[in-house]
């Protein structure tokens, strides 16, 4: 179990669930769309934020958006160890630096100084596509080796000066790398891990691409905190990270549909059909599991884990519950009938 940190309210690692991030893409320093987006990232389940901080008129927004938000600020910071002091000072509740790109130790102690200070931890953000020059030589590339001993050496340094409120990522725009990196550095790192597969890509690929890489180290019991990078609206990337914390049994903390494929057999329309029940359970908080089948031979039986499901005939369907069938519905009322019995739960 990985030693824990504390995000402003949020636990990390040391065996809390695992949290879910995101990152603003509106600038900084203008306050009111900054706290805008993350409102709406928290209305739709992010639990720790991020915003960058490329200058100092963003750093000096920090008090402003922390003022109009609820859920823990981390502050990006890239080169100019001063905008990491400005951010702490603003009270942000966590930084998240590559200690090896702001300048020399002195300055890499004056952050872990401020930081031990203010009780802020630090993540310690490796990235494939910024791996130092010598590392890259020795290992021919930005192989998962060469990432673990980015991050051993960066963990070292903050170390020296007596800075353990850590948290690290290792990541990679391979999967392969991404995930092999994480499970060299869960071997030896005594911190929480924050998981992610950089530049994923657009919301299809990227999905694909988090699901297999993020959901794989997870399903290993690899890893305390999450964030799916997806070329698309930030809000879609808590939807995909829930998605994941769910289907490797992480998260219940809501509906879960499950539905056949179609086949020969099927004798309703089944797509469009599930995916109505798919929208109107974005309504539902209920941890439950709900079954849309395609035929009423094999529907309940498949099915019958599910707490609620509808399997389709020819121009009727049948609704049950746990396997057993309730009642016969007229195809056209279907979905109206489960969402029915989904408010009787």
């Amino acid at each position: 179990m990985t030693h824990m940190i504390h995000v402003g309210s949020v636990p990390v690692g040391g065996g809390a669930p695992v949290s879910i991030q995101s990152m603003t893409n509106t600038p900084t320093h203008d306050v009111e769309a900054t706290a805008a987006q993350v409102r709406a990232l928290t209305t739709a389940g992010c639990d720790i934020v991020r915003v960058a901080v490329p200058d100092m008129a963003a750093a000096r927004a920090i008090p402003a958006i922390k003022d109009a938000i609820t859920i823990p600020l981390v502050a990006d910071i890239h080169f100019d160890y001063k905008l990491a002091l400005a951010a702490v000072e603003g009270g942000v509740d966590k930084i998240r630096i590559n200690p090896g790109n702001i300048g020399g130790e002195d300055r890499v102690k004056a952050v872990a100084d401020a930081c031990r200070a203010n009780g802020v931890p630090i993540r310690i953000g490796v990235n494939g596509g910024s791996l130092e020059k010598e590392l890259l030589a020795k290992y021919g590339g930005p192989t998962p080796e060469a990432l673990v001993e980015s991050a051993q050496g960066h963990i070292r340094l903050l170390e020296k000066y007596g800075f353990e409120d850590i948290c690290v990522s290792l990541k990679s725009s391979s999967v392969p790398v991404t995930m092999e990196a994480y499970r060299q550095m869960h071997q030896v790192c005594p911190y929480p891990l924050h998981l992610g597969v950089t530049e994923a890509g657009t919301l299809r690929m990227g999905t694909i691409k988090s699901a297999v890489g993020i959901g794989g180290l997870l399903a290993q019991g690899i890893g305390d905190t999450l964030r799916v990078t997806l070329t698309a609206d930030p809000v879609e990337e808590i939807a995909v990270a829930r998605d994941i914390l769910r289907a490797v049994g992480l998260r219940k903390d809501g509906p879960e549909l499950i539905s056949c494929p179609t086949c020969g057999r099927t004798r309703i329309d089944l797509i469009p059909m599930a995916k109505e029940v798919e929208e109107r359970l974005k309504g539902v908080d209920k941890p439950i599991t709900v079954a849309v089948m395609g035929c009423v031979v094999n529907g309940p039986g498949e099915a019958r884990h599910a707490d609620v499901g509808i399997a389709g005939g020819d121009g009727v369907g049948v609704l049950f519950r746990k396997g057993e069938i309730v009642r016969t519905v007229e195809e056209a009322h279907l979905v109206d009938a489960l969402m029915d019995l989904i408010g009787q739960l």
